[in-house]
């Protein structure tokens, strides 16, 4: 009997998440950053995002109640490109890891900003491990990054959630982060990797042009000629020349 409850409750889980689409996703990626933003006090800090090389918008990462550590989700990671401006989304899944105050059966929408060139190199791999491969900390939350520590200051990744109206940084410990190429098929029209539209000049589907108007709004350094070093093939090559 309590397998068969298991199996149940599984494959209800499998099927609130299997009526997603790549482009409902995005249309809840948009809102959620959107509605964080749109209360600063409560937000991301501003310079943090000024700052920022790529933001990953995970809408509603699932945690199973009846599976110990089971969670599921899936979302979008968009960095910067070479000339100003925020460029084509790849998709990722999400996968184990913790995000503290969350409780069984809820659901909690996860934003990460990728602080550094250490850590945009990690979405260009097949999968990597926030707390293993990537240093993660929990973000502040306010107007200014005044009350930084020293594990926010150094951390590849900081990360927030949101989960039944209250907004905080959180270290998602453990969590497993990989491109997600079925989403990827289903927006771009081919199974594109994460590293060749992160790092190409993939053209951007239409779907996420509220989602790269909202970052611009809320990242002001994209409205001017900035230099912006922040970019994934800057990355790539930095990696590349390492290796020679």
């Amino acid at each position: 009997m309590r397998k068969f409850a298991l199996a149940l409750a599984l494959s209800s889980s499998a099927m609130l998440l299997a009526g997603d689409t790549a482009t409902e996703r995005m249309s809840d990626a948009t809102n959620v950053f959107t509605e964080i933003m749109s209360t600063p006090d409560r937000g991301i800090p501003q310079d943090l995002l000024e700052k920022a090389h790529c933001i990953a918008i995970v809408p509603g990462l699932k945690q199973a109640a009846f599976v110990v550590g089971g969670k599921f989700g899936k979302g979008f990671v968009i960095c910067r490109q070479k000339g100003g401006g925020w460029g084509s989304p790849a998709a990722i899944r999400v996968e184990g890891g913790s995000v503290g105050f969350q409780i069984g059966g809820s659901s909690t929408d996860v934003v990460m900003l990728v602080m550094n060139e250490r850590g945009m190199r990690r979405l260009l791999e097949d999968k990597f491990t926030l707390g293993g491969e990537a240093t993660v900390a929990a973000g502040p939350v306010g107007r200014s990054t005044a009350a930084n520590t020293d594990a926010q200051l150094s951390a590849e990744i900081l990360s927030w959630s949101r989960s039944k109206g209250l907004f905080a940084g959180i270290a998602l410990q453990g969590a497993t982060l990989r491109p997600d190429e079925d989403a990827n098929k289903e927006m771009y029209g081919a199974k594109l990797t994460n590293k060749e539209i992160l790092t190409g000049d993939v053209k951007r589907p239409a779907a996420a042009g509220p989602l790269n108007a909202a970052l611009s709004k809320y990242s002001f350094r994209e409205a001017k000629d900035t230099p912006i070093e922040n970019r994934a093939s800057d990355a790539v090559s930095g990696a590349d020349r390492k290796k020679k």
